[in-house]
């Protein structure tokens, strides 16, 4: 198999802009087969591998990562109008520890040790160009693959939660008739501070914005992106309120907290941001088996949404521990920015580990 760095990725030194234009070509290399039968919300896949909202800016990086072994790939949050990108540093290395929320501030590192601070602010590109693109990567990409589009209400001055509810449906819709097989609607983002980043740390509203875009999906899968909820009752209430709407939950949105360089000066004028990758893996777990074991209360006829999990899974003993905790799927996103062909080292673990989900 050939060595990852020939491989390009996300280029962290560059902007957003430079990153959205400059896109690697899909690659030549042929994934191994994973053993086993795989589904993603109810729709067949050829493994439990994916890649949440973030690091597919467009179309091109979609195909890019599909080539690679990734078979749900979910489109980067757009909106219902455009927005700019947070200026530079987007992604911003951290010292790398166990994080369980609360903590007050983490360290900067001047290298890469699994672990970084996310600063993009939720940026989207104009309705007719992500509309247009996600057209044209649904064509491209291969039948057996998933495209999963995320989708965010842009919050305007002065608007209800009615108002707000409904953008959020009409981007869903748009991106339905563009040719999306899932759609995902971010109620996660601890970079913003407004009502469009933290609708799951209010339920009711959360519910209302659910119910509002059910509507429009149909018989399409409908998923839930969350944030870190450590506490099993605010995760119980959270799960019967997306009950009647969800058809997967998808999490952890990585986990906020300050950030600091060496002489503790706080970066990104002292707002929180979210750490993604390392650092946040078992925080992820933790969250995963309270949702799991939650599910797993309720009665029979409930409905009961598949769980797909991120935050700091990296190798194939990291999906391994996952699915046997409640996962349906796992999604990688910092491992997979930093190193493209993860998928194809994992997918060829699980080629060669005939009792990896025993």
């Amino acid at each position: 198999m050939q060595h990852s760095q020939q491989f390009p990725h996300y280029d962290i030194r560059q902007t957003y802009q430079w990153n959205y234009e400059n896109v690697p070509a899909p690659s030549e290399v042929e994934p191994p087969a994973v053993p086993g039968q795989w589904s993603f919300c109810d729709l067949p896949v050829p493994s439990p591998l994916g890649i949440p909202a973030g690091p597919l800016l467009n179309g091109k990086w979609v195909l890019y990562y599909a080539s690679l072994g990734f078979d749900v790939l979910t489109y980067k949050t757009v909106r219902s109008s455009a927005r700019a990108c947070y200026p530079l540093p987007n992604l911003q290395p951290v010292q790398s520890t166990s994080l369980e929320g609360g903590e007050q501030r983490v360290s900067i590192s001047e290298t890469m040790q699994g672990s970084w601070a996310v600063s993009f602010g939720m940026p989207s590109a104009a309705p007719d160009v992500w509309r247009k693109d996600i057209e044209q990567t649904r064509t491209l990409l291969p039948a057996d693959k998933i495209l999963s589009v995320s989708v965010v209400g842009s919050l305007q001055p002065g608007w209800s939660l009615d108002e707000l509810a409904d953008d959020y449906a009409k981007c869903a819709k748009w991106a339905i008739e563009c040719g999306a097989d899932c759609i995902e609607t971010n109620f996660s983002c601890p970079n913003v501070c407004t009502r469009d980043g933290q609708l799951y740390q209010q339920p009711e509203a959360a519910a209302l914005v659910a119910s509002r875009v059910k509507q429009v999906t149909g018989s399409v899968p409908y998923l839930i992106k969350i944030g870190h909820m450590p506490d099993r009752t605010q995760a119980r209430e959270f799960l019967q309120a997306m009950l009647p709407f969800a058809s997967g939950i998808v999490m952890t949105n990585s986990v906020a907290t300050t950030v600091v360089d060496p002489e503790q000066n706080l970066l990104f004028a002292g707002e929180q941001r979210g750490i993604c990758g390392a650092a946040t893996k078992q925080a992820s777990l933790n969250q995963l088996k309270i949702f799991a074991d939650l599910i797993a209360e309720l009665p029979a006829e409930a409905n009961k949404p598949h769980l797909i999990s991120c935050g700091g899974i990296s190798s194939a003993s990291d999906v391994k521990l996952f699915l046997s905790a409640g996962a349906q799927a796992t999604h990688l996103a910092t491992a997979a920015m930093c190193d493209p062909l993860i998928a194809c080292q994992i997918r060829q673990t699980l080629s060669e580990s005939v009792d990896l989900f025993v």
